[in-house]
């Protein structure tokens, strides 16, 4: 089997930077990176180092301990931006994830800038997290969220997008790739079309940071948002992008110590961006792990690892056709390593417990994205997700499991 397509490692030497999967028993095939990524090795010993050697608050102290953590937290937003390529650090703002990230901006604009009969324009493709936010954002001020539409292909249907946009779409909110199609968006251009109309573009990249190259100048869009646990680093942390000019606009979103700059019973005034939207103690040790992560991937290399999952995608999307039963949704064109399917023999809650009977990992369900799943027509999918850490092992074993389904539940 082909080994990983990049310079420095081959795939068993990337593999075997992640304790976990390492044990003596080597019990698991993990086919479940969309929901959570594994943690290599150096993230760990990062997260343990800096509680062990360097533990102390950011931005508050004078003594040489804080002024060490700040050193270390503040690397990590320089990593951030050389990652994405975002102009400025003061672009670059901590958040607890892409769901909070979300929250923060529909909040934000529901405050400051939308009103009554304006509409919020998202995709069919979009993850709760985008849904719901958005959603309660124009309930709260009598706006409406408007549905980019899916073509036959199930891709988004780009026609209808420039239709809908008009003069009462205040903000487009746009998921980068789809997790549960896989599916890469054609964000450039559609933030192209947004921007003619002079419409901000927000991307959620949760699916696609540790997947494809980020270039937020690149794509232009006003803001972008990603996670650190499906990018190898630490649960708790992510990064929300925006562009200066859309930040200094913005209101905050949460009140609190670091966010502001003078406080009296009278008044309060805010910090400068990016420091307006961190209040509180944030997880440092959690930004540490994650400057870590967004090193390791830089040192195997984002190329190399889109290479390698595409063989993982072409490997296990060939030979699942030639299953019984098995049935495949959203195309192999133009998407990560992600596969979503349902088999005419077994509900999936049953397909994923029989391959968790032969130590494999996937995930069954709805996804968190229940309108695309109710599109597809289905109630809910089995998903299989790639890694840099996966092997062709991790994929025979898996379509062992799936032929332990046939030979269970019958052919069709």
């Amino acid at each position: 089997m082909s080994e990983l397509a990049e310079p420095f490692l081959s795939n068993s030497e990337v593999r075997s930077k992640f304790p976990l999967l390492n044990k003596d028993n080597d019990n698991i095939a993990y086919l479940d990176t969309a929901a959570t990524s594994q943690k290599p090795g150096c993230v760990i010993d990062a997260v343990a180092d800096y509680y062990t050697n360097h533990n102390a608050n950011v931005h508050r102290g004078v003594y040489p301990l804080s002024h060490e953590a700040t050193v270390r937290y503040e690397s990590c937003r320089q990593e951030v931006r050389g990652f994405i390529n975002a102009g400025s650090n003061d672009e670059i703002v901590f958040t607890k994830g892409t769901t909070d990230a979300m929250n923060l901006l529909s909040s934000c604009f529901a405050r400051g800038f939308l009103q009554e009969g304006d509409e919020v324009l998202i995709s069919a493709m979009e993850h709760h997290s985008s849904i719901v936010p958005w959603q309660l954002a124009c309930e709260s001020v009598g706006a409406k969220l408007v549905i980019i539409p899916l073509n036959d292909n199930l891709e988004l249907d780009l026609d209808a997008y420039a239709n809908l946009l008009n003069e009462k779409t205040k903000v487009v909110s746009l998921v980068h790739v789809s997790n549960v199609l896989g599916t890469i968006n054609p964000i450039k251009s559609m933030v192209a079309i947004a921007h003619a109309k002079d419409i901000p573009v927000v991307v959620d990249g949760a699916q696609a940071a540790a997947h494809i190259p980020i270039d937020v100048q690149d794509l232009d869009c006003d803001f972008y948002m990603f996670s650190s646990h499906k990018a190898y680093g630490p649960t708790g942390v992510g990064v929300m992008y925006g562009k200066k000019c859309w930040l200094d606009r913005l209101p905050p979103y949460q009140y609190g110590g670091d966010m502001i700059k003078t406080v009296s019973f009278e008044k309060t005034t805010f910090n400068d961006v990016p420091y307006k939207f961190e209040a509180g103690t944030p997880n440092i040790a959690g930004v540490v792990g994650f400057g870590e992560a967004l090193g390791f991937i830089n040192a195997v290399t984002l190329p190399a690892i889109q290479s390698h999952e595409d063989e993982l995608l072409s490997y296990a999307t060939a030979r699942m056709e030639s299953i019984p039963g098995i049935v495949i949704h959203g195309s192999l064109t133009n998407k990560i390593g992600i596969v979503s399917f349902t088999m005419t023999q077994a509900h999936p809650h049953d397909v994923a417990t029989i391959l968790a009977d032969c130590g494999v990992a996937v995930r069954a369900g709805h996804h968190c994205a229940m309108p695309l799943i109710k599109l597809l027509g289905v109630s809910a999918t089995v998903r299989i997700s790639f890694g840099i850490y996966n092997n062709f092992d991790d994929v025979d074993r898996f379509l062992l499991g799936l032929q332990k389904v046939v030979d269970i539940f019958g052919g069709i």
